[in-house]
């Protein structure tokens, strides 16, 4: 019997699409359709694989406004973030049509007259993909085109609550001629699917984006056939402001790192800590461009934050914002929300806190909303203990024109990824990944591509 999930939009809890679920046969097919295909796809020279790939990132540009709106109307970010996303995505199929004509071997000087000794690069084989619903189109992108840049086959899981941008963007993949065994989609219960993917001798290897207790059952399970992971899990960001920073900057781009897609993001800014001396005036700041921020529906152009993506999100961030104010902590502006769990839909207005202790639940837990505690520190090496003080390594930021305290964060942070006097470091063209419980391995850049390519070397005697 076919089933359905019904997609619905956030903002207002109205039905977008329904969308049925494969079944467990369906699945294993696709599997070893993609295993089958692999044979062929791997054989592609890298030009035409180059080619193919490009021709999937114009089809993406030329569908971009019909995809934003998709995006806003099943995730609820507003839409200019949507259409932002769409070219961010299509950033990495860019990205990576380049790279694909840049897998190079080596040879290496052997110890004989006689030989010779050839290193070569090869795709892994099939590689199965779970994704997040917060960036729907990217984050697929950012694991399939360096997949079908190095000549692997590619599976995708999207996240249940935004399946359909991902299902857009593989239909225009087939339309620009990647055979439509080469990429793929399935839909279903993550944890069924998951097993499915962990658990096939076709899967060589697993990539994923989410949870860090979800990504380390992953790991768990992929280990009985050793498959290769990727794995890019959870943040809690520092974002320090030292006291010679620039504070009109510091607070605007503590407003693009935070605010982004409503705070439900990896990389935004969670903790903001600040010099005891601009505590105050940083504060007063901040409030200040908070209070510019318009909340509602994302197709609504003049909103700057949209809805939170479902009742658990929603009372996640209540449960931290209570816990807070119950240990002392004082609600500079927000703290108000609009939801209706009937209706389906959940608002929260951005939040900032004040007087913030280490004992919070908002400080030692990763927060996907848009509130921001603020907390104050006096000698720089506080600071950074405050920031460490997790068991998570994503992304830091901090703000300093000292080039000496610069110098001293940058090596003493242990994050993935550091911006300093940057709010948005994130590009294609850059390796994004974690230290810590934050994740295995580096998406983007020259060390994208890395992990689905194996190394074997030739060694050519009598010679």
């Amino acid at each position: 019997m076919t089933t359905f999930f019904k997609v619905k939009n956030p903002a207002n809890g109205s039905l977008v699409q329904e969308v049925q679920i494969n079944t467990e046969e369906e699945i294993k097919q696709a599997l070893k359709n993609g295993h089958e295909s692999f044979k062929s796809w791997s054989k592609v020279n890298a030009h035409e694989r180059a080619r193919l790939l490009k021709s999937w990132s114009q089809k993406i540009q030329e569908n971009k406004e019909e995809i934003a709106v998709l995006m806003t109307k099943e995730n609820g970010k507003p839409l200019h973030e949507s259409l932002g996303e769409v070219d961010y995505a299509t950033s990495y199929i860019d990205w990576y049509a380049e790279e694909a004509r840049r897998i190079y071997g080596r040879t290496i000087p052997a110890s004989s007259e006689t030989k010779r000794i050839i290193v070569s690069r090869q795709p892994i084989g099939l590689v199965a993909a779970i994704t997040p619903w917060n960036f729907p189109a990217a984050m697929m992108t950012r694991k399939a085109a360096p997949a079908l840049a190095a000549g692997c086959t590619f599976i995708v899981k999207p996240a249940e609550e935004t399946p359909l941008t991902t299902m857009k963007l593989i239909e225009l993949a087939h339309e620009a001629g990647i055979p439509k065994d080469a990429i793929q989609y399935v839909n279903g219960d993550g944890k069924e699917v998951g097993e499915l993917f962990t658990g096939s001798d076709y899967v060589r290897k697993i990539t994923f984006t989410g949870s860090t207790p979800v990504g380390k059952s992953l790991i768990k399970n992929s280990a009985d056939t050793v498959k290769h992971v990727t794995m890019e899990l959870g943040g809690h960001a520092p974002l320090i402001v030292c006291e010679d920073a620039d504070l009109d900057f510091a607070v605007q781009q503590t407003i693009a790192s935070k605010f982004r897609n409503a705070g439900q993001t990896c990389v935004c800014a969670n903790r903001l800590i600040v010099h005891e001396s601009i505590l105050d005036t940083f504060s007063a700041k901040l409030v200040e461009e908070v209070r510019k921020l318009k909340v509602g529906n994302g197709l609504d152009k003049e909103t700057k934050i949209g809805p939170i993506i479902n009742e658990k999100g929603f009372n996640k961030i209540m449960l931290q914002i209570d816990d807070a104010m119950v240990k002392g902590a004082e609600v500079l502006i927000g703290n108000q929300y609009d939801a209706d769990k009937d209706q389906g839909y959940f608002f929260v207005y951005p939040t900032v806190l004040k007087n913030v202790t280490p004992s919070m639940k908002i400080m030692q837990e990763e927060t996907f909303g848009p509130v921001a505690p603020v907390v104050s520190f006096k000698e720089l090496d506080e600071a950074v203990e405050i920031a460490n003080s997790t068991p998570y390594g994503l992304a830091a930021y901090f703000f300093t024109n000292d080039y000496r305290t610069g110098t001293y964060l940058s090596e003493h942070l242990d994050f993935g990824i550091v911006g300093w006097n940057d709010g948005a470091p994130s590009g294609a063209h850059v390796p994004f990944g974690g230290m810590k419980e934050s994740g295995l391995g580096r998406e983007g850049g020259l060390e994208g591509i890395e992990p689905y390519l194996e190394t074997k070397y030739l060694s050519i005697g009598n010679l």
